[in-house]
């Protein structure tokens, strides 16, 4: 097997395996070992995910004893990217979001073996907390994770008072206190009036990154992206949120059931669960901008040309691997097939929008 792949081997006891599996549902760790490039590390180990702890191919959150031992990082992502026929649309996407100038995980695909076994390629992912501010020189601050669909920026959802402005956001980085910025933000959301409104916000959110951020939502189509599925930074030193990504795999054409999703599904807009998204849309100045932006993307860095080399050097890294891959080797055929639905769902998502931008003017 190539080396072009980092290997790593979890070694587990058989009796702690199967308490793992017993904890399917939770989120109990098991303490045990990783060898990576002959280096034996003292970790902990968790599924991780929602729904996608019910498959055959599970994914994993590893914490590291010693923050400082595995480059840097005291928490890494493994994830099996099992509905992804391509298991490249989740590093695609980071890495889109990269050349954007927006915040993202760092990503790469490894080789995950169990007790000597191989289980598969998986996408591990950099974890968003304090190491990953540190790797980028940022200045500390707190950081949220979107983890279910009351992270809307609203008072309510489904038309019912949620029972905490901090309701759908876990905090993966700063203090009890902290969560006094977070509310305040939902508190100007909801309370400041349409003719103060982008004002008001860009003292609280940094709105030309935010801006970058929702490009690249738009364009790859992460339906579940505007309500979870990303991270709140908030930069102690301008003292203004970020938005980050977060669980990119069911874009670029695929659902997250690993089906075909239409080019059209999500507005240019942006999804109306997402209630900062629908107010700033209800304003000129801000689809101005946004416009502006979004039409230098699709005109530069959402295109084939732009993308071809990415997505093909990336299916090409992956392929030998995935062969022996023992979820993902009969599929080979489908595999083959997803660089061209991606061109081709780069292509409509881009004419769709084009055609619909006189709807921000």
């Amino acid at each position: 097997m190539s080396n072009l792949i980092p290997s790593y081997h979890l070694m587990i006891e058989e009796d702690d395996l199967n308490r793992l599996r017993k904890n399917l549902t939770n989120d109990k760790t098991i303490s045990t070992k990783l060898i990576i490039e002959n280096i034996t590390y003292d970790i902990n180990i968790a599924y991780r995910g929602s729904y996608t702890r019910k498959f055959r191919k599970r994914s994993y959150l590893i914490g590291f004893d010693n923050p400082e031992e595995f480059a840097g990082a005291r928490k890494i992502h493994l994830n099996a990217e099992y509905r992804d026929p391509s298991l490249i649309r989740n590093k695609l996407s980071f890495d889109f979001f990269q050349d954007l100038g927006v915040l993202a995980p760092d990503s790469q695909h490894i080789n995950f073996y169990r007790n000597g076994s191989f289980k598969g390629v998986y996408l591990q992912l950099e974890s968003v907390d304090d190491m990953f501010l540190k790797k980028r020189g940022l200045p500390s601050g707190p950081i949220y994770y979107a983890v279910n669909n009351d992270a809307n920026f609203s008072f309510t959802r489904d038309g019912k008072l949620k029972e905490s402005l901090t309701s759908g956001y876990k905090r993966a980085y700063g203090n009890p206190s902290d969560d006094e910025f977070l509310t305040e933000l939902i508190t100007r959301i909801n309370t400041t009036s349409k003719s103060k409104f982008l004002d008001k916000i860009s003292q609280y959110m940094n709105m030309d990154q935010f801006i970058l951020w929702l490009v690249g939502a738009i364009c790859t189509m992460n339906n579940d992206g505007f309500t979870h599925n990303y991270a709140l930074y908030r930069n102690s030193e301008t003292c203004l949120f970020e938005v980050l990504p977060w669980d990119y795999d069911a874009t670029w054409g695929r659902k997250v059931s690993g089906g075909l999703m239409d080019h059209t599904y999500v507005p240019i807009e942006g999804k109306k669960g997402n209630y900062l998204c629908s107010l700033l849309m209800q304003l000129p100045e801000f689809r101005k901008r946004y416009k502006k932006v979004l039409e230098e993307i699709l005109d530069t860095k959402f295109t084939v040309a732009y993308m071809e080399d990415k997505v093909l050097s990336l299916h090409e890294y992956v392929r030998p691997h995935l062969l022996l891959d023992p979820y993902k080797k009969n599929k080979i055929d489908q595999f083959e097939d997803e660089p061209e639905i991606i061109f081709q769902f780069i292509r409509d998502r881009s004419n769709y929008l084009r055609e619909n931008l006189s709807n921000l003017d």
